[in-house]
């Protein structure tokens, strides 16, 4: 592979990594009690607590809810990275990342 198309390949994951940052997956438990917003790189933007949906006599369940919502949004964003980064790994197999 040419320094051209390995320059040109590090711009494609750049763009990539960018696209990740912006990308906002939102995940709800609980009938919308709780929801949990992480970016496409897995960094928690926000976690949304609806007081009206939650009993605060089991807060077990609260809990619950949060760690749920928590696993499965990394779990997407695990998902729609590895997607975006299929065609990709290929070629950087072939510069030896």
């Amino acid at each position: 592979m040419s320094k051209f198309d390995q320059a040109k390949m590090l711009l494609k994951v750049k763009k990539l990594q960018k696209e990740l940052q912006k990308m906002v997956i939102s995940i709800e438990k609980g009938d919308g009690a709780v929801r949990v917003e992480i970016t496409g790189e897995q960094k928690i933007k926000k976690i949304h607590i609806d007081p009206e949906s939650i009993d605060l006599n089991d807060v077990g369940q609260l809990e619950r809810w949060v760690e749920d919502a928590v696993k499965e949004a990394i779990q997407e964003s695990q998902k729609i990275a590895s997607e975006k980064m299929q065609p990709m790994m290929g070629m950087l197999g072939n510069l030896g990342l």
